[in-house]
């Protein structure tokens, strides 16, 4: 990330800093990993800390129907179930001790508060148009939209279209770019396939002073738990720093092609402790006059694979549709279907986009996840 500053701030932090009425304004550091990671210093026209009361929490763990996985599955996002509220529309289908993640369909925007106080997030926008809100600014977003929500973050979600699907992440660490693509001042190196001006900062808006009851839902250790503040939490009046959520767009990643089929790190967007996450997007095809397009059969020793596919024609599957999730376990070859590889010789060209998921420990299917598979899959490669 890079620095960014929006609204009004003191000329020196931690230092008296009052309104034209000579009111405080209240300093509140914003950020993870204790003191070592990255931050922002938000200012607040009240005090950020009021609670009026606290709800009992609400458990949210996802229910585990297979602990140890080594099968290939096909799960079918069509069939996820829709839901007016944006928290209870999350069904997690799968995850480990470092990621949940699954499929969102809300009818609603929120009429509330959410903060997780554990984990990042990323809400990939795979249909529909909004806004997301927070105590730092707005961002508007659109269908193909990364959506990079930093632990801690006040939001909500204003949509804007008839039907709305994001594809959902948690992550117990930051996510962050890829380090191999960064210099050791952090900026983003040349040969990266994108770059900070792909990256959207939220747009400032003015602060709201209002006093009354404010709902926050805050998530933390698979629990929901209702917090009543006394003051609207989007009264911050300036704020800078490198801890911020922000957008970017998968048809801004500019894909790293060659003459032999690449392999799937160059795909690479994002990564975190133990897992990365990979766009694949429309993109030449390889141009050796003796090439494959379609993927070699591959292992993954050491990752499980997830694909989710958001448009286009996947070249390498056959029967997929939109929306569909695929796990290839870890320690079990898979690659292109029957066909495929004999599809793609001569082609010039591929449509398709997908978000890749490679955890580095073993996946937990959730009893959401078995309600929409498809238990064909696992013999599909049969000629």
């Amino acid at each position: 990330m890079r620095y960014h500053l929006s609204g009004n701030i003191p000329p020196k932090r931690h230092t008296i800093f009052k309104s034209p009425e000579d009111k405080f304004y209240y300093e509140q550091l914003f950020g993870t990993e204790g003191f070592h990671g990255i931050s922002s210093l938000l200012y607040h026209i009240h005090r950020p800390t009021q609670i009026k009361s606290i709800g009992e929490p609400k458990d949210v763990t996802p229910k585990i129907a297979v602990e140890k996985n080594i099968t290939p599955r096909m799960f079918k996002g069509m069939n996820v179930t829709p839901e007016d509220d944006f928290m209870d529309s999350r069904k997690i289908l799968l995850m480990n001790n470092d990621l949940k993640m699954g499929l969102a369909k809300p009818r609603k925007s929120m009429d509330y508060f959410y903060k997780n106080a554990e984990c990042d997030e990323l809400l990939f926008v795979h249909e529909g148009a909004g806004i997301l809100k927070t105590f730092v600014g707005d961002l508007e977003f659109v269908t193909g939209d990364y959506l990079i929500i930093p632990r801690g973050t006040i939001y909500q979600v204003e949509l804007q279209s008839e039907n709305t699907v994001f594809f959902v992440l948690e992550s117990h660490s930051p996510i962050y770019t890829p380090k191999r693509y960064r210099n050791e001042f952090g900026q983003l190196l040349e040969h990266s396939p994108f770059c900070e001006r792909d990256m959207i900062a939220p747009v400032f808006k003015e602060p709201k002073d209002e006093k009354g009851e404010f709902l926050i839902k805050v998530k933390k250790e698979n629990q929901i738990t209702d917090f009543i503040y006394a003051t609207h939490p989007f009264d911050v009046v300036g704020w800078d720093g490198y801890f911020y959520p922000y957008k970017f767009n998968i048809k801004n990643f500019e894909p790293i092609t060659g003459r032999i089929h690449q392999p799937p790190p160059v795909h690479q967007n994002f990564e975190a402790h133990n897992f990365v996450v990979c766009s694949f997007c429309a993109r030449m095809y390889d141009y050796h006059p003796m090439a494959i397009p379609a993927p070699y059969n591959h292992s993954n020793i050491d990752s499980d694979e997830v694909l989710f596919y958001t448009e286009g024609d996947f070249m390498s599957r056959n029967h997929i549709d939109l929306m569909d999730f695929t796990l290839h376990p870890g320690g079990i070859v898979h690659g292109p279907h029957p066909g495929a590889m004999e599809r793609s010789i001569g082609k010039k060209f591929t449509e398709e986009y997908a978000v890749m998921v490679d955890p580095f420990r073993p996946l937990k299917i959730t009893e959401e996840a078995l309600k929409v598979e498809d238990p064909s899959y696992k013999t599909s490669w049969l000629e």
